[in-house]
């Protein structure tokens, strides 16, 4: 059963060959295994490596369910053996003795327990970290991955500041901190979460990562290691980790969980210590597709009427972290052709995109966004993609970007696609200008989309139907018996970590200037006027598109209803 784990991987192309090659160079001077080294260099993730296993191997992968709640044999084998093996007897039943294993070709291991428990071994394929778990669980103290390292850490009392901060340094340079960040980081991964937030409180350190948007609580380090915790993610970042009275912005790149990661690091003072916010850009996990962000048929064909006109601009609106910066990216991807040239100016720069040429402002030395701006028109291009749009002057150049022949792409934090147009006159646009070269407005928010392995089905109620008008979203409404709708409610399972939903799409309005509606804005009508006069064109709204996505099944009512204000529902 002997076979190179580094080639099945890169056979099954979860590891570059180059990758490949360092973690052998490596391991001659260690002398580790090599499922053990990739995994701690970050060049794949444990998940990945198991079931490449378990698939080459044709073995079963194990699952946190199947660890038994007592040993399921005493005594045969030591705990010792056990844990150096990294494996753990899972059951004991008439065909032999089923064993979880990181490694199951290591012959070894199968033939010592053989020998010692006198029975057929059944190697199935366990994760590392959820086989270290069992184990402290079944035979160890209890304490998980990250309060074994807790306790490994000391910390000095009575020093002076200066001593401290220098004391800190090096308790931030040491190994036990530097694994116990680098856990929080691929945990957060694991778990597909957007962002870490680190907080210090008077009697403890809370850590929350937001997953699908939502913000959730996981094993903190003690209290004590605030500081610990805080500095070691300060340096990563290249921060001053003396400075700990003014706010910080860094950046953090590594490999974790076999993926590219980019960290984009925030600190402020609070009042029990520094809060640390850490922002994952995994450009892996970010879809550039239309139908998957979330755009209906009919949606996507008026977006790309305007995005493929020659000049103008389109403005995506929507709160922070609804998804406005992907749309963008997918929307330039779509312009990105030999025939165009492509600028940018963003703060920051979230990823690269390859043939576009993208800036990144930098206030401290005077590079706004009106000053980028200022210089890039005269660099010829035929798209200009601007971050935000947070002022006059840079609404301004926009506006005359526009006039003069380009096609402008930006962002405007408001509510809906109406308020887009409202916003920009009370910037202080003129409505002659916005008039002549707005051609549209997306607003759109995110919404979490249903667990496909454990959603269930259930009749909506008569009264529900009614009250949303539902059976406008189902086809053939005709032919069905009145109120007759079919939702989905979210239950929770492995795959989604018990929430019942795993992902995010957008539910979104597309604000398609007409000449009604450019009359409307010459006479200053408000964003509700506006709004209906939209709706009357054709216009579906967020929430008229949430509903329709949660009669197809992919979200739920209540998540519609929890990113939607009361005035939308209403018109």
């Amino acid at each position: 059963m002997s076979i190179d784990l580094g080639e099945l991987l890169v056979a099954h192309q979860k590891l570059a060959d180059a990758d490949l090659q360092r973690a052998r160079r490596v391991q001659e001077g260690t002398g580790e295994s090599l499922d053990a080294l990739l995994i701690k260099l970050g060049l794949v993730s444990e998940r990945d490596l198991a079931e490449a296993l378990a698939a080459q191997l044709d073995l079963p992968l194990v699952r946190p369910a199947d660890y038994p709640e007592m040993p399921a044999i005493n005594g045969a084998v030591s705990p010792r053996f056990l844990k150096e093996a990294r494996a753990i007897p899972l059951a004991d039943d008439e065909a032999g003795l089923i064993v979880a294993m990181a490694n199951p070709t290591d012959e070894y291991v199968v033939s010592a327990l053989r020998l010692a428990t006198g029975k057929t071994i059944l190697p199935q394929v366990g994760i590392p970290s959820e086989l270290e778990v069992a184990f402290e669980r079944l035979y160890g103290s209890g304490r998980s991955a990250m309060g074994q390292i807790v306790d490994s850490i000391g910390l000095a009392d009575d020093l002076t500041d200066e001593e401290q901060i220098r004391h800190l340094k090096d308790l931030a340079s040491e190994a036990p901190v530097i694994r116990l960040v680098n856990l929080m980081i691929a945990r957060a991964v694991e778990s597909r979460a957007s962002d870490i937030h680190i907080e210090p409180f008077e009697n403890r350190l809370k850590v929350r990562y937001r997953v699908d948007g939502v913000l959730r609580e996981v094993e903190s380090p003690p209290s004590r290691l605030s500081a610990a915790v805080i500095s070691r993610i300060k340096i990563m970042a290249k921060l001053n980790i003396a400075e700990r009275r003014l706010p910080q912005d860094g950046r953090i790149q590594l490999r974790a969980q076999g993926k590219e990661i980019d960290l984009r690091v925030s600190t402020v003072p609070t009042l029990w210590g520094e809060s640390v916010v850490m922002r994952i850009l995994d450009k892996a996990s970010m879809v550039l597709n239309f139908e998957a962000l979330g755009f209906s048929p009919r949606t996507l064909k008026r977006f790309l009427d305007v995005l493929m006109m020659p000049h103008g601009i389109i403005v995506v609106t929507g709160p922070t972290g609804s998804g406005k910066t992907t749309t963008l990216y997918t929307a330039l991807l779509t312009l990105n052709t030999p025939e165009r040239k492509i600028l940018t100016v963003e703060d920051p720069v979230e990823y690269q995109l390859e043939g576009i040429n993208q800036i990144q402002v930098k206030p401290q030395i005077d590079l706004t966004f009106a000053n980028a701006l200022r210089s890039i028109v005269r660099q010829d291009p035929d798209v200009i993609m601007i971050g935000e749009m947070r002022d006059l002057e840079t609404a301004g150049i926009a506006v005359q970007s526009a006039l003069t022949g380009h096609l402008v792409l930006s962002t405007l934090h408001t509510n809906d696609a109406a308020g887009g147009v409202t916003r920009l006159l009370d910037m202080g646009v003129d409505d002659y200008l916005l008039t002549s070269t707005i051609n549209g407005i997306l607003a759109q928010r995110l919404v979490r989309l249903l667990c496909l392995h454990c959603r269930q089905p259930y009749p909506a109620l008569p009264e529900l139907v009614e009250e949303m008008h539902l059976y406008r979203f189902v086809e053939a409404h005709d032919a069905l018996p009145k109120g007759a709708v079919t939702l989905y409610k979210a239950v929770g399972c492995e795959q989604c970590g018990g929430t019942g939903y795993r992902g995010r799409a957008a539910i979104m309005e597309f604000l398609l200037m007409s000449d009604p509606l450019r009359r409307l804005v010459l006479k200053h009508a408000d964003a509700t006027v506006l709004q209906a006069e939209a709706q009357k064109e054709g216009m579906d709204t967020m929430y008229e598109d949430g509903l329709r996505k949660a009669v197809a099944g992919q979200t739920t009512i209540e998540e519609v209803l929890r990113v939607t204000t009361q005035q939308e529902q209403e018109t």
